[in-house]
């Protein structure tokens, strides 16, 4: 792709998450706005450019974990580079978010602060959740495992997920409890 178009790709990206902020947060008021003082927006920036890093050529890899540690320290955010993680993504507040590297994060996903997407094991295999898509992360929640959280499923906060959650279900307490089909848009 040529350099024009590529320019041309990461600026509507760009618009398009903070076009996300806007209509996730009621707090957003422009644009402006959230491009200079959401840092769960440049966390998600600096994700992007440290991933691209990541899966392009293995020799980058320090780099992109430098540039995510990096962005941790300044956003108090930390997503690791080699994570999967999908269009129209917004972390609400954002303060002590952790995404581990084999995490999967679908389209159109709310988080908010205090959530962890965490491993179970030391192994080097898939370790991390994977969350579909239209899936809100409540404040606090833990989601611990190589476990699947279904499309259109609201987890509570500080929820502790061990276990797949179907679509279209809500999950609350500690230890959790799962409501198939409860969730109404």
């Amino acid at each position: 792709m040529p350099a024009g178009e590529q320019l041309a790709a990461v600026w509507r990206r760009i618009q398009e998450d903070l076009d996300t902020a806007l209509r996730e947060d009621p707090a957003a008021t422009s644009k402006i706005m959230v491009a200079l003082l959401y840092p769960g927006i440049h966390a998600i920036w600096t994700y992007r450019l440290t991933h691209k890093l990541w899966v392009t050529n293995r020799g980058l890899r320090p780099l992109a974990r430098v540039l995510s540690q990096v962005s941790r320290f300044f956003t108090g955010i930390e997503i690791h580079p080699g994570a999967a993680i999908g269009r129209r993504f917004f972390i609400d507040h954002g303060m002590g978010v952790v995404i581990g590297e084999t995490a999967e994060i679908g389209d159109d996903v709310l988080m908010y602060h205090q959530v962890t997407l965490g491993g179970r094991s030391p192994q080097r295999s898939k370790r991390h959740p994977t969350i579909g898509d239209r899936v809100l992360l409540g404040a606090g929640s833990k989601i611990i495992g190589p476990i699947t959280i279904g499309a259109d499923t609201k987890i509570g906060a500080n929820a502790l997920v061990v276990t797949d959650v179907p679509p279209n279900s809500v999950v609350t307490g500690i230890p959790t409890s799962v409501k198939p089909g409860s969730y109404i848009a």
